[in-house]
């Protein structure tokens, strides 16, 4: 069964351009090295541009915890940590339906 995390991500005020410059570095090293994951999209808060949400969906736990112990994904995430105003917020979810 699917499986996804939102994760809210509440940023430096201005760092906008930074923070989805070494977002799309996090999404090369997902592409690259991780199959099972099926989206890993980056979408910003319409009403504060320092807010950003990140959708990800795996085929399974397994790739889940893949993600998780990457090392690639983990170097590659590195920079956004300075980049954040305060811990990034997640849910788990369990996908019931997809599209």
């Amino acid at each position: 069964m699917a499986v996804g995390i939102v994760a809210k991500l509440t940023i430096q005020s201005g760092k906008g351009a930074e923070f989805e410059a070494a977002f799309a570095k996090c999404q090369e090293a997902v592409r690259a090295t991780e199959p099972g994951c099926q989206l890993y999209t980056l979408g910003r808060d319409k009403t504060n541009p320092d807010v950003y949400f990140v959708m990800e969906q795996y085929a399974d736990q397994a790739a889940r915890e893949t993600h998780a112990s990457a090392d690639a994904v983990r170097e590659a995430m590195k920079p956004l940590g300075g980049l954040l105003a305060g811990a990034p917020e997640l849910t788990e979810i369990e996908i019931v339906r997809e599209m």
